[in-house]
C-alpha cells in the first residue's frame, strides 16, 4: 500500500483523543507561543502559497519549471491540459509570484519566480518520500535558514 493511499485510509476510532487529559493551559507556554506567532497578514499569504500549490494542475506546472524555462504550450502538453487552463493556473501562480512570465517573440515563457519556491517544492516532496522519517538532513537546512518571520 502506498503512502498516499494509506493516507486515504478511514481512521479507526481509538482511546487516545487530541485533548488535554488535565484542564488548564501553562500560561508561560502560552505566553511564549503568542510572541513567536507570526502576524495575521503572514500567515494568510503563506495560507495562500499553499493553496495555489494544493492544486495537481499547478504542482506540475511548478515541478516542470524546476530545472528549465517553458513555453505556454509545452506545458500543456506535459501537464496534459489545454493552454487555456494552463493560463488560467499560470496567473494564479503569477499573482502569488511563484512564476515568472516572459514573452519571446509570439511564445510565453515561464519560469520560477525565485529561489524560495523551488526550495518549497523540494522540501514538500521530501516530506512525501520520506517513509523513514530521517530528519537529519532537513534539521541542517532548517539552521541555514534560521528564524524569519
Amino acid at each position: 500500500m502506498t503512502r498516499r493511499s494509506q493516507a486515504l485510509q478511514p481512521v479507526k476510532a481509538t482511546k487516545a483523543t487530541d485533548s488535554c487529559v488535565s484542564c488548564g493551559a501553562d500560561p508561560e507556554r502560552v505566553q511564549r507561543g503568542q510572541a513567536l506567532l507570526i502576524r495575521d497578514a503572514a500567515a494568510f499569504d503563506v495560507a495562500e502559497t499553499f493553496r495555489a500549490l494544493a492544486d495537481s494542475t499547478r504542482v506540475k506546472i511548478v515541478y516542470s519549471l524546476l530545472h528549465q524555462e517553458l513555453c505556454t504550450c509545452d506545458l500543456a502538453m506535459i501537464a496534459g491540459v489545454s493552454e487555456s487552463v494552463i493560463s488560467q493556473h499560470l496567473r494564479v501562480l503569477r499573482q502569488l509570484r511563484l512564476v515568472k512570465s516572459r514573452r519571446g517573440g509570439k511564445m510565453m515563457f515561464h519560469s520560477l519566480d525565485d529561489a524560495h519556491i523551488q526550495i518549497l517544492l523540494l522540501v514538500c516532496l521530501n516530506h512525501v518520500g520520506d517513509t523513514e522519517r530521517q530528519h537529519a538532513d532537513v534539521d541542517k537546512m532548517l539552521a541555514l535558514f534560521g528564524e524569519e518571520g
